[in-house]
């Protein structure tokens, strides 16, 4: 029986975790002592929903968190320090610490240990996120209790809303361009002065002339999107900044 334990400490454990060639041992109370941590936990690295979702979107999420008076977000998982650093990597998540709970303990005393054997995993955490405060946990967002892995209250949006329900959300944009292109250096400067994070696709080494057709419609670059809306090109773009103000 998974239980809701906000208003507790968080369980005292040291973590082996690995830093460059040498062993570091981590204490609970250092994660945790005077300091204001949003922990997210998940059944195991490099998995399908923790990779794609999970931690992407605390990721991207970060600086809004951090504007709102979080020290630290972590992401326990009972994986091996070795994996969770290379996880880390792959995940282009360095804002945020991870941390191996190796022998589960971590998830045991927060009562989230549970049985994987069917697929294979052994021991493992459920999904659930929670802050704390101060070493003790002030609110829980705890994963259904039900067959699967469930994923729908853990999610880095959900704590926002706990947290901070009138902060404004980061914008997602993706500039696809080209090499030596004039106008999509106009747009990705447009974007910068705007104060607007994006992520550059590159033709023919992130895509190619067909996906440039097939998503955009379109057989120029810079093509622009925002939050799953097709802008088009710089001077579309700047009609965008224009109307936004």
């Amino acid at each position: 029986m998974l239980e809701d334990i906000t208003g507790n400490p968080v369980p005292a454990v040291t973590f082996h975790t690995r830093s460059g060639h040498e062993w570091v041992e981590v204490t609970t109370n250092d994660l945790f002592a005077g300091k204001t941590v949003i922990v997210f936990s998940l059944p195991g690295a490099f998995t399908p929903t923790c990779s794609s979702s999970h931690v992407p979107r605390y990721n991207q999420l970060l600086p809004v968190f951090k504007q709102h008076g979080v020290d630290d977000i972590i992401c326990i998982s009972v994986n091996d320090t070795f994996v969770m650093n290379e996880w880390q990597k792959t995940q282009h998540a360095e804002g945020l610490t991870f941390i191996p709970d190796g022998n589960g303990e971590f998830s045991e005393g927060m009562g989230m240990l549970v049985d994987k054997d069917a697929i294979g995993f052994g021991k493992r955490s459920w999904r659930y996120s929670m802050l704390v405060r101060d070493g003790v946990i002030a609110k829980m967002f705890i994963e259904p209790d039900v067959d699967g892995d469930p994923y729908g209250v853990s999610d880095a949006d959900t704590m926002l809303e706990y947290l901070a329900p009138d902060a404004p959300k980061p914008l997602s944009v993706t500039v696809m361009t080209r090499p030596g292109c004039p106008f999509c250096a106009k747009a990705k400067a447009a974007l910068k002065d705007a104060g607007i994070a994006y992520e550059e696709l590159l033709l023919n080494r992130d895509y190619t002339d067909l996906t440039l057709r097939a998503v955009a419609n379109a057989t120029s670059v810079p093509q622009i999107f925002i939050d799953g809306q097709l802008i088009g090109g710089s001077d579309k773009l700047d009609e965008w900044l224009t109307a936004r103000g």
